[in-house]
């Protein structure tokens, strides 16, 4: 079936690049991560949200950019490297995720990623003001709000108010999903983070710096069980 169209999103900004060996074997890292001025191509950010990623799986995060001399840093302003569209729940925080820092990650969430004007004008500030290249939409896996619109699919009532809000944005990505058995949560958890970032990719006001190259989007999931983050495209 047809899936309605909400989003937006895009951007530019700042980081560092490198490779570290340390812990079990080589971890590979980017040697230059405090924040700076100097803007990463979006390439360059997915890359070091990857090498963040692989230490917290491993355990040998560094929670980094904690310091006094960051925190006065950025009294000044901030230069993000990626925009992370999350989910509200408590145990996906893109900063530990990905094992960054003050000033590394600009952070939208809402329960499901589910994308109103609050969020969409927060993510058009992103890429307009703060000049963001990466944008992720980061599902996550036993995702309470997907989990309630795959409840509504499969006959459960509507819920009422707020609640019932968000299912009604996700409900139309879970009944264009198939269901093929197995984990079909996390498939329509899959599902709904592709569908947001393609929406927010077709957004009229990010289009242009989406097909320039200037910003890239891209979805991905992660497993509660594995601490992993699945990049889908």
């Amino acid at each position: 079936m047809a899936i309605s169209r909400r989003g937006a999103l895009a951007a530019t900004a700042a980081g560092g690049a490198g490779l570290l060996v340390g812990g079990l074997g080589a971890l590979p890292a980017l040697a230059d991560e405090a924040p700076s001025t100097r803007r990463l191509t979006p390439e360059q950010a997915l890359e070091r949200l990857k090498t963040g990623n692989h230490r917290w799986r491993s355990l040998h995060q560094r929670h980094p950019h904690e310091d006094q001399a960051t925190r006065d840093r950025l009294v000044a302003g901030q230069h993000p490297f990626a925009l992370v569209v999350g989910c509200a729940d408590s145990r996906v925080p893109p900063e530990l995720v990905f094992d960054q820092g003050l000033g590394d990650i600009f952070d939208i969430r809402s329960a499901g990623q589910v994308l109103d004007e609050s969020v969409l004008g927060s993510v058009v500030y992103g890429v307009e003001h703060v000049h963001i290249p990466l944008i992720v939409v980061l599902g996550h896996s036993s995702c309470g709000a997907v989990t309630a619109a795959v409840d509504v699919h499969r006959g459960a009532p509507m819920p009422e108010g707020h609640i019932g809000y968000l299912v009604e944005h996700i409900l139309p990505v879970v009944e264009a999903t198939p269901d093929t058995g197995g984990d079909y949560v996390k498939t329509c958890v899959t599902a709904n983070a592709r569908h947001i970032a393609t929406e927010l990719a077709e957004d009229p006001e990010l289009t242009e710096a989406v097909q320039s190259g200037t910003v890239r989007i891209v979805a991905a999931r992660y497993d509660l069980d594995t601490s992993r983050v699945h990049f889908l495209d």
